[in-house]
Formats: C-alpha cells, sequence, structure tokens
C-alpha cells in the first residue's frame, strides 16, 4: 500500500530537509493562499519496514539562482500576487553546502558549485 502526505517548504536559500521513506515520489506542488506557503505532496510506501532517507528541497523565486546539479521538480503560483516559487530538490551529498547554524553558505562556496543566474520572464 501507499499514501500520499503534504509537507511545508520555506522558500530561502536554506533548503528544508524532510523525512521520506526511500521509494518516495513528489507528485504536486502548490501555493496555499490563506498559509502563504508553498507545499509539497509526496507519494510513499505505507510499509513500517521500508527505510526512511532524509532529503532536501529548496524553493527559489523566479530569477534566483540555484545550481546546475539542482532537480527541477515544480512551480507554485499565487494566484493573487505575480509571484511563482520553484521547488529543486537538492542531490543527495551536497547537503554540506549549508551551514547547519542556519546563516547559509558564503558566495565563494556557491561559487565553486557552479551557480547559474536565470532571467527573470
Amino acid at each position: 500500500m501507499k499514501t500520499i502526505h503534504k509537507f511545508r517548504l520555506e522558500p530561502g536559500k536554506e533548503p528544508t530537509t524532510l523525512t521520506l521513506k526511500e521509494g518516495y515520489r513528489v507528485v504536486r506542488s502548490e501555493y496555499i493562499v490563506p498559509h502563504k506557503a508553498v507545499y509539497l505532496w509526496v507519494e510513499q510506501p505505507l510499509n513500517v519496514t521500508t527505510p526512511t532517507l532524509e532529503r532536501q528541497f529548496r524553493v527559489a523565486y523566479s530569477g534566483e539562482p540555484v545550481p546546475d546539479s539542482y532537480e527541477y521538480l515544480d512551480t507554485a503560483l499565487d494566484p493573487f500576487d505575480p509571484e511563482a516559487y520553484h521547488v529543486f530538490a537538492v542531490p543527495v551529498g551536497e547537503e554540506s553546502l549549508f551551514n547547519p547554524a542556519g546563516e547559509g553558505a558564503s558566495n565563494d562556496t556557491f561559487s565553486r558549485h557552479n551557480w547559474q543566474h536565470t532571467a527573470i520572464s
């Protein structure tokens, strides 16, 4: 059996870490107006013996740079504002780019990891 769970993601430079079941699949993202937040829906196995994984997701605004290695998943739109929130999966092993104290990483760290600038359309 399987189920779908909903998770809140925070926009910004620091990714959100989620504990997910092995074999998970992201199925949707949406901006929920009353909460003023982006949510991610993830399909996961229900079997209690399925191992769990920690995975990170980053929400970026349009025009904000992200590393080339980040995997684009979906875009969530605010229907009452001209804002778009782009959801990316942070590859396993790149979690160390971010300072655990929550201060983000230095510009020097980002420049070593192929950050690209995107045009605002």
